[in-house]
């Protein structure tokens, strides 16, 4: 071991020792102890004095209080300890009325307890053992009292502190509740809208290769589409990081997307040759941010599906508006084979969880002649 090493040890030893908030309330107590003690004997005369063994005891239980922090248990017996000697004086019993309060606050209920039943079963052992008068029944009574008034409060606080901090805990867990389903509402926010515009870039990409010797006009074609895919893929994830980057309070500055973005969503995939109509039937009415968010995601997800596994040619998106609940249908004439289907199931489990988030529900899967369906039912109102 070098000597930097031990120099280092005994620095945190010392800082230890040293800390402030165990060093305080000792401090207090020694000083209450002793003033109170000169000026017991200051005004009764000599017969009060203490001796130097009475001395030394008055400051046993403050200098032990400086440990309680790490041994509280400890601490009680050894201040119970200092004032079973009459050479001690009766003010040595502060220290020790502190160490109970403290051991019982943290835990340490039945240590503390046994401590006052025993301290109090010495009321007459004490004076039997050193020769001395026996209390009387009026001393044992108020002490009595006084013992129960301080097992009381020291329960009524050990109680307000479990409450404390079971209620802090309970917080803390909501809070990573909370933040728990932040994550994953955002993990999916990027799995819907990397995926969509990744995967029109990805097939024009695609048509332009295809088509860039035998027709360059339609080649080019392709490549603006890429770079306006490209363009509206970065608008959107700048919104989403910049919401990220906020201050919990502070309201987004941009807004989130929802189906009044339908009609763009379309565009995009008709881009990529499949024919997409959209159908709505009931009165068009404002949604709540969430549904009008989750109804925007669905379908942006099933139509990715639509262009990347459906081999289809055309697809339908149907919008039911009701007092109730708002429901959608995602269509398309697709001819993907089972194992097509089956990679689509990452994307329908985050479309499902939405919508069961939701209190709503989510199927999908083939339709009896032939295609893909996904329907959607979402509640207007909180369940």
């Amino acid at each position: 071991m070098t000597v930097a090493s031990l120099e280092s040890r005994w620095s945190r030893a010392l800082d230890r020792v040293l800390d402030r908030r165990d060093l305080l309330l000792p401090g207090v107590l020694l000083v209450l102890q002793y003033g109170l003690s000169a000026g017991t004997a200051h005004r009764h005369g000599s017969h009060a004095h203490l001796d130097a063994l009475g001395w030394v005891l008055l400051a046993v239980g403050p200098l032990a209080l400086t440990a309680v922090r790490r041994h509280p248990v400890a601490v009680l017996w050894v201040c119970f300890a200092a004032t079973l000697s009459p050479h001690g004086g009766r003010f040595a019993y502060l220290s020790l009325i502190v160490s109970f309060f403290l051991a019982a606050t943290r835990g340490h209920r039945w240590a503390a307890w046994s401590a006052i039943a025993i301290g109090y079963s010495t009321l007459w052992l004490v004076p039997l053992v050193y020769g001395q008068a026996q209390p009387t029944l009026q001393a044992s009574v108020i002490l009595a009292s006084w013992l129960a008034v301080l097992v009381v409060v020291a329960e009524v606080v050990r109680t307000r502190q479990e409450r404390t901090a079971t209620a802090a805990a309970a917080r803390h867990f909501d809070e990573q509740h909370r933040a728990s389903r932040q994550r994953l509402s955002t993990a999916r926010d990027l799995h819907d809208v990397i995926g969509h515009h990744i995967s029109l870039i990805a097939v024009q990409a695609g048509v332009g290769l295809d088509l860039m010797d035998s027709d360059p006009e339609q080649a080019r074609a392709s490549l603006r589409t890429i770079r306006d895919v490209s363009r509206e893929a970065l608008d959107e994830l700048r919104s989403m990081l910049a919401a990220l980057r906020q201050e919990d309070d502070e309201a987004p500055r941009a807004p989130a997307p929802g189906l009044s973005r339908l009609e763009a969503l379309v565009d995009s995939t008709r881009r990529l040759g499949i024919a997409v109509t959209t159908r709505v039937t009931g009165t068009v009415t404002a949604l709540p941010a969430s549904v009008d968010l989750a109804a925007y995601r669905i379908v942006q997800e099933s139509l990715t599906n639509v262009a990347r596994h459906a081999n289809a040619s055309r697809a339908t998106v149907v919008l039911r508006y009701d007092h109730e609940a708002f429901a959608l249908d995602v269509c398309d004439d697709g001819r993907g084979g089972p194992a097509d289907a089956a990679s689509r199931g990452s994307g329908i489990t985050g479309m499902r969880e939405r919508a069961e988030a939701l209190g709503g529900s989510l199927d999908a899967g083939p339709t009896s002649g032939g295609g893909f369906r996904v329907r959607a039912t979402l509640p207007l109102r909180a369940t």
